[in-house]
Order: structure tokens, then C-alpha cells, then sequence
């Protein structure tokens, strides 16, 4: 694990990351994206299991600049005065320096906040390959995002029985899948009988079978769309 800084038109600066692997070396790469809570010590290990498990590079922007929430309500505040068009500038940048540094195709996932930033992302911007959001969707990020914009393939992954409403709950995710649909998108969905954060073993929804079976899924997806061609 590496610290690197990437410029980036956020406002806020540059903006801090952690790499796993040897970025030089890398035909790909995926950025992963944290929760709400920010970039802890559960999605830096996640990023690193990624890594290994892919045998790719991954990068965790620092989108926080070093603030960890250690409680729902901090978190909570955390969240709420992110500035989503900086944040997305950040993503932006970190795919560009991964490019950079030679990987010819960068992925992007993440995971509840993380996964709305996922789909923020590619519907702002061209530069990454595939993604692969967690039970997130950008309803209430004020950005105004038009996913008639999203170029690249996704694979979303929700709980069905999850209740956080406005960001991940059955009555959004169905509207994101029908909206994805009427467009033409090139995307998979999959739902599982679990409920909100099901991937994450440190909270009380985790779904060791729904975690598993939809991190087989994010391998082979990334795999087929950024190994290839």
C-alpha cells in the first residue's frame, strides 16, 4: 500500500489516495470508492482484497482529506457537506493519473455513498471503463446528472430487503433499472434477499452469501470489461 497525491480541480486540492499495487506495472486498474464513513481501515481492506483477488491495481480516493466518522451521526454530517461536483472532480483525476501511469482501462466501484458516487461518476464523465455500484444511486447528491451520459458498461448490486429510502431502497433501485432500460444502457442487475450494506462484514445487514455471490460477480464483470481488448 502506497500514499499518493493527485492534482485534482477540486477546490479543496489535491486529493490524497491510497494505492494497492504497482501502478506502472498495471494494464488496469479500479478505483473503489468508500462508505459513508470514509476512508477507514474495513475499505482500504477491501481495496486490497480487490487488488489481490483481480490482480489488478486499485486506488481509495481520500474524498473526506482524512476525516474518519467513528458513529452514524458523524458520518451522517460527513455526507451531507460533501460536495459532490469536487468529489467527482477528485474520481476524475485519479482516473486520469491511473491512466497516466499506464493503465489502459480503469473501473470504478463503491458502496453505499460509494455506490452513488459510482454512478455520479459515470454519468459525468467519460474517463472510466466500467462500474460496478453497491446499493447507492445519487438521488439526493444535487448534482444534475443525465444518464443518457453513461458511455460504459455496470453491473449495480442491491439488497431487497433494504430500507434506506431516497438512496438504496427497492422503489429506487427498480426506478434506476427502468430508467437504465429505457435508455439502451449496457448494464446488469442484480438484487439479493439482504438488506443495506449487505457487503460489509462489520455491519449488522452483512449477507455473507450476498457478499460473496456479488463480489464473484464484480470479478468477472471487471475482468471481461477492463482485461479485455
Amino acid at each position: 500500500m502506497s500514499r499518493v497525491e493527485v492534482k485534482s480541480e477540486n477546490k479543496r486540492g489535491a486529493c490524497p489516495a491510497m494505492v494497492f499495487g504497482d501502478v506502472s506495472q498495471a494494464e488496469a486498474a479500479i478505483i473503489v470508492m468508500q462508505e459513508w464513513w470514509g476512508m477507514n481501515e474495513h475499505i482500504l481492506n477491501t481495496a486490497k482484497q480487490i487488488s489481490e483477488r483481480s490482480g489488478l491495481v486499485t486506488l481509495v480516493p481520500d474524498i473526506y482529506r482524512g476525516k474518519v466518522a467513528r458513529d452514524r451521526e458523524t458520518a451522517g454530517h460527513y455526507s451531507a457537506d460533501l460536495d459532490w461536483k469536487g468529489a467527482v472532480a477528485d474520481v476524475e483525476a485519479c482516473a486520469k493519473f491511473l491512466k497516466e501511469k499506464g493503465s489502459k482501462k480503469v473501473g470504478i466501484t463503491g458502496f453505499c455513498q460509494g455506490g452513488a458516487m459510482t454512478i455520479a461518476v459515470v454519468a459525468s464523465s467519460e474517463i472510466v471503463d466500467a462500474g460496478a455500484p453497491f446499493y447507492g444511486i445519487p438521488n439526493k447528491s444535487g448534482l444534475q446528472l443525465d444518464y443518457n451520459n453513461i458511455t460504459c458498461p455496470l453491473q449495480c448490486h442491491f439488497g431487497e430487503e433494504d430500507e434506506v429510502v431516497g438512496l438504496s431502497s427497492p422503489a429506487d433501485y427498480i426506478a434506476l433499472q427502468a430508467k437504465l432500460t429505457d435508455l439502451n444502457k449496457d448494464f446488469e442487475f442484480y438484487t439479493y434477499k439482504a438488506g443495506h450494506g449487505f457487503a460489509n462484514p462489520n455491519r449488522p445487514n452483512f449477507h455473507k452469501e450476498a457478499a460473496e455471490l456479488s463480489f464473484s460477480r464484480m470479478y468477472s464483470f471487471f475482468e471481461k470489461h477492463l482485461k479485455g481488448s
